[in-house]
């Protein structure tokens, strides 16, 4: 592939997205010729999206986000062991073919970007776990904890019938696993050394409110415990204002944002020409340009 490639962060809705930010920083850095978009895709218009990618030839690869990551994994042509155990992808990574076709390559980089995010906030080994929602993004937070050192985790949902995706990953990855009702969650949540919520903007502000009233004259979470609050837009969320207020540690879904954001630089170098050995090589470089681009303190 010459001249330059096409790259785009998919989902709906998607304008507050900065992954734009991110991109672009890391491939000016990078002396790449790769242009990245945000496109509002969804679900029914997602199929005839990657159609226009096989047949234009000039992509590197896609970033994929809610509410299209279970699309994404029946989609593509062929998925990693990750995307694969999780029936999640949030990266596309596009290169040609021996015969001049299009090849689609589904990953997961949220697992990264969650165990990177929360490792660099001070979260140690062997954390107790809790994951609040069951859609793309809690496998994902599943398999994070498992990486953590986890021994157990617990789900609270609002339907635990829907427990099934975060119940199979946690049992293929030999990790004790407990559906928990949402009730239960704004009396158990301080019992917990992380707290992962997977839910989008504004899906915990109740909770947030029962937390607050919860916990009101007992002193709140002890300090030391982590709230990683995937939404990043509105922030800080009601759930990460009332955490904090309580004693609790924050880590903004930014940071996973932004690690995730890494992995997938780093993939879409290769696909694009190449130059994954130079991403590899200045990773500490990218991570802080990307960090420039959206306002996070340099690493």
């Amino acid at each position: 592939m010459t001249g330059t490639l096409h790259g785009a962060v998919l989902g709906h809705p998607i304008g507050h997205s900065k992954s734009p930010a991110l991109h672009r920083a890391a491939y000016r850095l990078l002396g790449l010729d790769f242009s990245y978009e945000a496109i509002d895709t969804t679900n029914a218009s997602f199929p005839a999206l990657l159609d226009r990618v096989r047949a234009e030839r000039t992509w590197y690869g896609l970033s994929v986000t809610m509410p299209l990551k279970n699309d994404a994994a029946a989609l593509v042509d062929e998925l990693t062991p990750t995307a694969r155990l999780l029936d999640s992808v949030n990266t596309v990574v596009v290169t040609g073919t021996d015969d001049g076709g299009t090849h689609l390559l589904g990953d997961n980089t949220d697992v990264a970007g969650l165990v990177n995010a929360l490792r660099h906030a001070g979260v140690g080994r062997a954390p107790r776990v809790a994951v609040l929602g069951g859609g793309g993004t809690a496998v994902s937070a599943v398999a994070a904890a498992a990486r953590l050192g986890a021994p157990a985790i617990d789900v609270f949902l609002r339907n635990p019938a829907k427990a099934g995706p975060t119940r199979d990953v946690a049992e293929a990855l030999g990790l004790a696993h407990a559906v928990r009702g949402w009730d239960e969650a704004a009396r158990a949540l301080a019992g917990f050394d992380v707290v992962m919520s997977t839910l989008p903007p504004h899906g915990a502000d109740a909770l947030a409110g029962e937390l607050a009233g919860a916990t009101a004259g007992t002193g709140g979470p002890a300090a030391g415990r982590f709230l990683l609050d995937a939404a990043y837009d509105p922030w800080p969320s009601a759930l990460a204002a009332t955490w904090s207020r309580l004693g609790g540690v924050i880590v903004p879904g930014i940071e996973m944002l932004l690690y995730q954001g890494v992995e997938q630089v780093k993939m879409f170098a290769r696909a694009g020409g190449g130059a994954a050995a130079v991403a590899a090589a200045r990773e500490r470089d990218v991570i802080n340009v990307m960090c420039d681009a959206i306002g996070l303190a340099r690493r």
